[in-house]
């Protein structure tokens, strides 16, 4: 039987509670780009009361643009700000005998590190100075994946059923004409295929191999709850596992 995990990331101000239920893991931001201590403790405790698996959801610093904003880095400076924010909410899970099982990226971050080989270091080395047991989530085939194994960290490889793909595999950037599917049931049907086929269709019509351990929703997206609850179901009706990580 295929097993994925399907994950959201919380904590952005949002409505966390509705995709809560058809979610096993969340990444919930820790302060730089969305966030603060009252919301992480708030966050963790949903997922607690719920049996989602924790994890950190670290950004660049910037609340404005929703640390969707790429910016020039310094050595040394990226692997500061994840440590901080893994830091933080590994204290808040802490506190509610919650353990932070992986680490993931948000935005800017994600994408640069998916393609730097000196961002991907720091962001590796971030969270090997926290845990070396994170799983870390990355892009598949991308040189954080790579740079994540070659230190020594499990990842998870993750893909995007509500999101446009570009045809080399990449996410279509948010501003082109179908980089977000909204429509529930297309956004389940890509859900199956990503797990069943490995596959899904480019923006240009092209067939796109990802194998997929993870699958992330947004809860950002218009209908995010109703979009969650039908890749949820579809999963589980093709007969994927749904389980954490």
């Amino acid at each position: 039987m295929k097993r994925v995990d399907v994950n959201a990331d919380l904590g952005e101000g949002f409505a966390d509670e509705a995709l809560v239920p058809w979610i096993t893991s969340a990444s919930v931001a820790c302060g730089y780009h969305a966030g603060d201590r009252a919301t992480m403790e708030r966050t963790v405790a949903l997922c607690r009361a719920r049996g989602v698996s924790v994890g950190a959801h670290p950004g660049l610093p910037d609340r404005e643009g929703f640390g969707r904003h790429e910016r020039p880095v310094r050595l040394g400076e990226v692997r500061a700000w994840v440590s901080d924010q893994v830091r933080a909410l590994a204290a808040v899970a802490a506190a509610q005998g919650v353990p932070l099982r992986h680490l993931k990226p948000h935005g800017a971050l994600y994408h640069m590190a998916a393609r730097d080989e000196a961002v991907a270091g720091e962001v590796v080395a971030g969270a090997l100075s926290h845990d070396e047991a994170l799983v870390l989530i990355v892009p598949p085939g991308s040189v954080l994946e790579r740079r994540a194994k070659a230190e020594g960290l499990r990842v998870a490889r993750e893909g995007f059923p509500e999101r446009g793909y570009l045809a080399d595999g990449r996410l279509a950037p948010r501003g082109l004409p179908g980089a977000l599917v909204t429509d529930p049931l297309e956004a389940a049907s890509r859900a199956v295929g990503l797990c069943l086929q490995g596959s899904l269709r480019a923006l240009d019509g092209s067939e796109v191999r990802l194998e997929v351990d993870t699958l992330c929703l947004h809860g950002d997206s218009p209908g995010a709850a109703l979009v969650a609850r039908t890749v949820r179901e579809a999963l589980e009706g093709a007969g994927v596992e749904v389980a954490p990580l």
